[in-house]
Formats: C-alpha cells, structure tokens, sequence
C-alpha cells in the first residue's frame, strides 16, 4: 500500500476541523516541519497550510474553517484535497487501513457554517476513501 496519513479521527465544530492519525508506509518520521495542507482542486495555485504536530508516527491538525473563505468566488460546490508534508514525502489524508467500504456514504460529518460567509465547509471521504473538504453555498 501506498504511503499515507490514516486518519482515525475529524473532529468539525466550533468552526475549526480538526484530523488527527498516524503516519502510515514511512520510514523516517522525524520532526521535519510536517505541515497539513489543504490543496483546491479547480484552483490548486490556493494553498492553505498549517503547522501540524507530530508525536512519533501520531499526527494532528487543524484549521478554521474561515480561512477558506479569502478563496470564495465558486458556483455552488468546491473541493478541497488533505496532505501531509515535510518537504520531502507528501502524503495524502485518508483513511484505508479499515475494513469499511463506501466511507463516502457511511461517514458522514456535519457541516461548519462560515461566519459572515454564504457557504459551509463539510468533510467527506472521496470514493478512493481519501479525505476532502466540500465548500458549498
């Protein structure tokens, strides 16, 4: 299996999102300035990146949920793809290492209304079982 972020936990309230897992297929897990990225996918120069803590192979992240919206200007729906970074391995966020198939329908969060904002921010599992941010008006 591919190098990744598994991710055991999101936590979505009080206007923050906040992942939480472990580092999966790496062999060097030295505090490098690992950084939890959030990549738009139909304007992926939008780059939001974030400090994230590294205890051994355990990560955690977390964001406001405002900070997307200096990147509105979208028609009903946006995505937005999770990574792990040091600048050497950048690893997507997801969870595979589970038995359930079909997160993207099972795991559902609820919805972070952006204050001052007309629109929410949701995370989801893709279909590849990876994890993603729904901006949508």
């Amino acid at each position: 299996m591919k190098p990744h972020a598994e991710v055991e936990q999101v936590w979505p309230r009080d206007g923050r999102i906040k992942v939480v897992g472990r580092l999966h297929g790496v062999d060097t897990v030295a505090d490098r300035g690992w950084r939890l990225t959030l990549t738009r996918r139909t304007r992926t120069d939008h780059v939001l990146r974030y400090d994230a803590e590294l205890d051994g192979e355990q990560f955690a992240g977390e964001w406001k949920v405002a900070d997307l919206a200096a990147y509105d200007g979208f028609k009903d729906t946006d995505q937005w793809d999770l990574h792990l970074t040091d600048g050497t391995h950048k690893l997507r966020v997801g969870r595979k290492l589970d038995d359930i198939s079909g997160k993207k329908a099972i795991m559902v969060y609820p919805v972070q209304h952006v204050p001052g904002a007309d629109f929410g921010v949701k995370p989801y599992f893709t279909v590849e079982d990876n994890l993603s941010l729904e901006c949508r008006s």
